[in-house]
């Protein structure tokens, strides 16, 4: 399994993301270790690797929190919460999700 942070420097959000992240990681059983992190540098950065924001956690490629419509540029990312609430980092019950759904799909690839 792949998980990527992706950030832009000018985000104050992506220490609280990455430390949500690593413990999410830890509670499924998975190394914390092996997040990719990488910093989007710059506008055809961000339009390259389609990121529409920072932090964005894709698993497997995946983002954990869609956003198909979404410009892409350097900037800070807002997330919606389960709840409605609006946060600078994903709901972790989404990233939960994420994580479950790679999962399955790479023990169904293995079958």
């Amino acid at each position: 399994m792949r998980v990527d942070l992706l950030f832009w420097e000018g985000c104050p959000s992506y220490a609280k993301a990455h430390a949500e992240l690593r413990a999410l990681l830890i509670e499924a059983g998975l190394d914390p270790a092996g997040v990719i992190v990488r910093e989007i540098e710059t506008e055809a950065d961000a339009e390259s690797q389609r990121f529409v924001g920072s932090p964005t956690i894709r698993i497997d490629g995946v983002d954990v929190q869609p956003l198909p419509d979404e410009p892409t540029g350097l900037t800070c990312r807002v997330y919606r919460r389960r709840d409605g609430r609006v946060s600078p980092t994903p709901d972790p019950a989404d990233v939960r999700d994420a994580l479950q759904a790679a999962a399955l799909s790479t023990t169904s690839d293995r079958s």
